[in-house]
């Protein structure tokens, strides 16, 4: 179960960075198709409009898990081991608490989507609830990581205070 959670959560930040890759890839190949007058890919500009909060959904719970996620450890560091784990761990729980809001209510706007039958007309065309599912998905990884955390003491305090 470890091992599959691991895969899981290295799948996201690989598949964040293969999505990253992509769009880079195709805006390249879109300013030389038009710089050598091929004409350009109209489409390639919507694609990378739903590609980058997809990578940036996709990369959340690997950084989470990787603890490389954006946190400010002055006040913690300063403060004696229980005290930053507790800080530590109400973090964690207000994360959680986070998560399973915007899950919640992502998972309403998929349904309140697909029930009205919203679609995105553009150069490219698709139902709009499509551009929605990385949403709750993503903040529930997220979610199960502050889970994880909570119950075996991996913040990055744990970690710098070792125990006390």
């Amino acid at each position: 179960m470890k091992r599959a959670y691991h895969l899981l959560m290295h799948g996201c930040g690989v598949a964040s960075a293969l999505v990253i890759g992509v769009v880079a890839l195709l805006v390249t190949c879109d300013v030389v198709a038009r710089n050598i007058g091929l004409g350009s890919f109209p489409w390639v500009l919507e694609v990378s409009e739903y590609s980058l909060p997809l990578a940036t959904f996709l990369a959340a719970p690997w950084l989470l898990y990787k603890n490389e996620h954006v946190r400010i450890d002055m006040l913690l560091t300063a403060l004696p081991g229980t005290a930053a784990r507790r800080i530590d761990l109400a973090a964690d729980v207000i994360g959680l608490a986070v998560c399973v809001v915007f899950v919640f209510y992502g998972i309403k706007v998929i349904g309140d989507s697909m029930q009205l039958g919203s679609m995105i007309i553009k150069t490219l065309v698709l139902p709009e609830w499509w551009t929605f599912v990385p949403f709750p998905v993503c903040f529930t990884l997220v979610g199960i990581e502050f889970v994880r955390r909570m119950l075996t003491g991996s913040g990055i305090v744990s970690r710098q205070i070792g125990s006390e």
